[in-house]
């Protein structure tokens, strides 16, 4: 077929794809759809060739999850409770029952390898970052291979009975002993909660999700350091404002002490020159200076003499 000679008519044809690669973009950027490309992909690899129960095998993704690794297992519920179970970096010990009450069940584990990132936007691991892949670990109603309501897509209710789920990140990470990283389990109700590790790399869980390993980013570490400058200064700040004060006191108070001392010598120095001070036997005694007044003649003549 021959190509439309209009320049905008070849633009037209050629913008279906470009429009609906932002479309594919966003939906790799939400952790519930990822959960459910994956979780198809396993239904659908038991409709092909994955027929054995307890034996993993590697799930193909759609090229937007190239980056995306994950396996799955099928298991039997009684098998499960009794033995555990062991699926990469998992370990599910025995003792974990499922509801509602099934025969089989599928086990998908993910490691989201450079999507792993898309977990930096939940709100409540905000102040960390991540240092390992998010690894995730699903349970799944395996009558969802013949039915394919919601219902039977949905994940599992597991309950942990014995031992927790531990999850190992050795595989996956180098030594982060220096760093001290702490435990992030990404439940499926969206909310997050950290805890310190049991051994090197390892975490533990009485819940199936998504897990990794975080620590303080360095902006939170900033904000810290930012704090600790502040009430530094504002340690010192009022420490200097004492002083200040204290010394504006003692200002006040030595100024009044010399004005009441000049005082107190004025008043004395006028006492003095008011009342003279002579010593009467062995006490002292102020005295008033003597005055005499000078005589004066009644009338201008003098007696005569006879």
């Amino acid at each position: 077929m021959a190509l439309p000679s209009k320049p905008h008519l070849l633009l037209l044809l050629l913008l279906p794809p470009i429009v609906m690669l932002p479309s594919l973009s966003h939906q790799a950027q939400d952790p519930r759809v990822i959960d459910r490309i994956v979780r198809d992909s396993a239904f659908q690899s038991y409709h092909t060739k994955h027929h054995k129960t307890a034996i993993a095998y590697k799930l193909p993704l759609p090229s937007s999850l190239s980056a995306v690794a994950a396996e799955t297992v099928r298991y039997r519920a009684g098998s499960l409770r009794r033995y555990g179970a062991a699926i990469k970096e998992f370990r599910v010990a025995p003792g974990v029952f499922v509801h509602p009450h099934i025969k089989r069940l599928i086990v998908v584990r993910q490691n989201l390898g450079n999507l792993s990132a898309i977990y930096n936007a939940y709100g409540n691991i905000s102040g960390f970052q991540l240092v390992s892949p998010v690894l995730g670990l699903l349970f799944y109603n395996a009558a969802g291979l013949r039915n394919s309501s919601s219902k039977n897509l949905s994940e599992l209710e597991i309950l942990v009975a014995r031992r927790p789920i531990a999850v190992d990140f050795s595989r996956v990470v180098g030594n982060l002993q220096r760093l001290r990283p702490l435990c992030a389990m990404f439940e499926l109700d969206g909310n997050v909660s950290l805890s310190n590790q049991t051994a090197s790399n390892k975490c533990l869980s009485r819940r199936q999700g998504h897990f990794a390993l975080v620590i303080e980013s360095a902006k939170s570490e900033n904000s810290k350091v930012s704090e600790w400058k502040v009430v530094v200064v504002s340690v010192v700040a009022g420490a200097f404002v004492t002083v200040l004060l204290g010394l504006m006191v003692v200002a006040v108070a030595s100024a009044r002490r010399k004005r009441y001392q000049r005082e107190e010598m004025e008043r004395r120095a006028y006492e003095e020159e008011a009342l003279q001070i002579s010593m009467v036997g062995h006490v002292r005694a102020p005295t008033a200076s003597v005055a005499r007044t000078a005589p004066a003649l009644e009338n201008d003549y003098a007696p005569s003499s006879s």
